[in-house]
């Protein structure tokens, strides 16, 4: 077996912790190897040492059998090895050709040979399929037509070992897909690639072997023909995971709980909702999906009140809340999950007893004539840790120490805990343990069941899909349209999400579809 890449008995330790752990890890050449885990696995420490961002307290890393001593990420470049970021590193005012050959330009110190620059890089162009001028400033590409130049810049410094971390993290289902294609065109050219993901059906899909990491050590390596995401997940976590799809109502009750009309909200000169009309009734998950930046953080902030609208009104159980603050909304039964849990959803240096009562200290139980009701605070405490099976050693633990997993389940208890008519949920799941996810899944259909509504942000379709009844799709501030969850496939929010209506996609009952073509004509 001819490997490209040996990583031996790695370890790497950083101030109480372990991040690596005597790990090994193997990549033959041309193949496609998926590194996963959960977060804190261990899996960005490894390939960032690989890349030289990171020198191990001990270990070898051959390549191509050699043994490997550099310390540098340019001393990784010069030996074949390349990385393409989450967040690409690209320079936006920059052309493409600009961004390929930054740091290695052709000619001399004095002179940048530009026609010679072009000529290198125009095969790439070719190879990926990139109808566009070599001189287009990168900030007027797409998220997936960006990763491809992050792609050629790697190739173009004769990379024969591709790490690709979280690549489809911003990507359309259009864009997942080209990209497998790509993968599958360099795997036959020879190069043998490394993917870091969380999205499990992606990794049976696109990878040949699974590398499954957790708590900084190595569980195993398993042949991808030979399991499932089932198996997967096990090694992830160490115990049996359900995370099967949910019963979509697909006809919601004809109440209406939450209803946004003519919204539109302007930062500046530029509008970033325009004319946004949604209504999530009773009984019902309303999921919003769109590319990363399409409105759906200001869209649950306006919902909120975190945030004020330009011009429209927000309608919630018949009253308008639209000059509210977010206090008096909490107070009238809405719930609000955060997107950034630490900025918006925590105080880290509080207690889990005493952020599990954030915003509602002035309730009765726990206040008594001015003075905070130790006593029932503790109790609920508890309750709740037991309830939401937060992972901790006593309700006085900060929350600041606490796995980003069972933070979010502190929030999810807290806002539960006040019994809310709807949850507005922005990224509820994200950077969290599959089992968390799991557990927030649950709740979630559980609040849906009991008749109250919810509000879905997500980036992640699958989760979508899983769980809303209904989705509506955004693209640059505006409302494409609304799917029944049972009609909704990856094809069809793809082509929404670009702003597109693939014929066949059917929208007899949200006329916002026309609405926004007619805005985007205008």
């Amino acid at each position: 077996m001819e490997y490209a890449l040996r990583m031996c008995a790695i370890t790497k330790h950083f101030p109480r912790v372990i991040a690596n752990d005597k790990v090994d890890l193997t990549l033959r050449k041309g193949e496609i190897l998926a590194l996963v885990g959960e977060n804190g696995a261990g899996k960005s420490t490894l390939m960032n040492i690989l890349y030289g961002l990171h020198t191990p307290d001990s270990g070898e890393i051959y390549i191509h059998g050699k043994k490997m001593n550099y310390q540098t990420t340019l001393g990784a470049i010069e030996q074949g090895v390349g990385m393409v970021h989450q967040h690409f590193m690209l320079i936006p005012r920059l052309s493409i050709v600009e961004n390929v050959v930054l740091g290695n330009e052709p000619g001399s110190a004095l002179r940048f040979h530009r026609a010679r620059a072009k000529k290198e890089v125009s095969p790439f162009l070719e190879q990926f399929k990139l109808e566009v001028s070599l001189d287009t400033p990168v900030q007027d590409l797409s998220m997936g037509m960006q990763q491809k130049v992050e792609i050629i810049k790697v190739l173009y410094r004769k990379a024969n070992i591709l790490i690709l971390d979280e690549p489809t993290a911003v990507l359309t289902p259009q864009e997942i897909d080209e990209l497998g294609v790509i993968l599958a065109s360099l795997k036959k050219q020879g190069m043998s690639i490394i993917i870091i993901t969380h999205k499990l059906q992606e990794v049976i899909d696109f990878s040949d072997r699974i590398t499954v990491m957790r708590r900084g050590v190595h569980i195993g390596t398993v042949e991808t023909a030979g399991t499932d995401v089932n198996e997967i997940v096990g090694m992830m976590v160490g115990r049996n995971v359900n995370l099967g799809q949910y019963d979509i109502k697909g006809v919601p009750d004809k109440d209406v709980l939450l209803s946004v009309k003519d919204l539109s909200y302007r930062a500046g000169e530029r509008f970033i909702l325009k004319d946004i009309n949604l209504e999530v009734h009773k009984g019902e998950i309303l999921g919003i999906a769109g590319i990363d930046g399409s409105g759906q953080d200001e869209l649950t902030e306006i919902i909120n009140g975190t945030i004020k609208p330009t011009q429209g009104e927000i309608l919630f159980a018949d009253n308008n809340v639209t000059h509210r603050n977010p206090l008096q909304r909490r107070r009238s039964g809405m719930g609000f999950i955060p997107q950034d849990r630490l900025k918006h959803g925590l105080v880290s240096d509080f207690s889990i007893e005493e952020n599990l009562t954030l915003g509602f200290e002035r309730k009765r139980e726990y206040n008594r004539k001015g003075f905070i009701n130790k006593k029932n605070r503790k109790a609920l405490a508890k309750a709740a840790i037991a309830r939401f099976d937060i992972r901790t050693t006593g309700e006085e633990v900060l929350a600041g120490t606490l796995s980003g997993g069972n933070q979010q389940k502190v929030i999810v208890a807290r806002e539960m805990g006040a019994r809310p008519r709807i949850i507005v949920a922005n990224q509820p799941t994200r950077g969290v343990d599959i089992g968390a996810i799991a557990f927030i899944h649950q709740t979630l259909i559980g609040l849906r069941n009991e008749g109250g509504g919810v509000l879905l942000a997500s980036l992640e379709l699958d989760e979508l899909m899983s769980l809303s009844d209904r989705i509506a799709v955004m693209y640059k501030g505006r409302l494409m349209g609304t799917l029944a969850g049972r009609d909704a496939t990856r094809e069809k929010l793809g082509y929404m999400m670009v702003g597109r209506m693939n014929d066949n996609v059917h929208n007899g009952e949200n006329l916002q579809t026309e609405k926004g073509a007619r805005h985007e004509k205008e």
